[in-house]
Parts: structure tokens; sequence; C-alpha cells
């Protein structure tokens, strides 16, 4: 379960991130989470994946 909040979900995707996971890809698979769900949701607060730094920005 992730957070459905866009600002709580930002904050949980990149702590996961930064800790745990080398890739969205990555965390996606694990926690069985569709990416364009996340995807979509932090688009909608202007925030884009950066997979060189491996986190939203």
């Amino acid at each position: 379960m992730i957070p459905q909040d866009p600002v709580m979900l930002l904050s949980f995707v990149n702590l996961k991130l930064r800790d745990l996971y080398k890739s969205l890809d990555d965390l996606c698979d694990d926690l069985d989470v569709e990416k364009s769900e996340i995807l979509q949701k932090l688009s909608g607060i202007q925030y884009r994946y950066d997979e060189e730094r491996n986190q939203f920005v």
C-alpha cells in the first residue's frame, strides 16, 4: 500500500528510492504498484522522475 496523497507519496517514494531501490522499476516491482500510477500522481504536483538521480525532482 502506497500513500494516496501526492505529497506524502513523493516523500515515501523518494525515501524508498534513496534507501532501498536502484530504480523506480525495482520499487514498483517489489511493492506491486503500477509505475504509471506513481508517475501520474507526482506529475500532478509538478514532479518528474530523474533516472540519473533516482529520485523525483
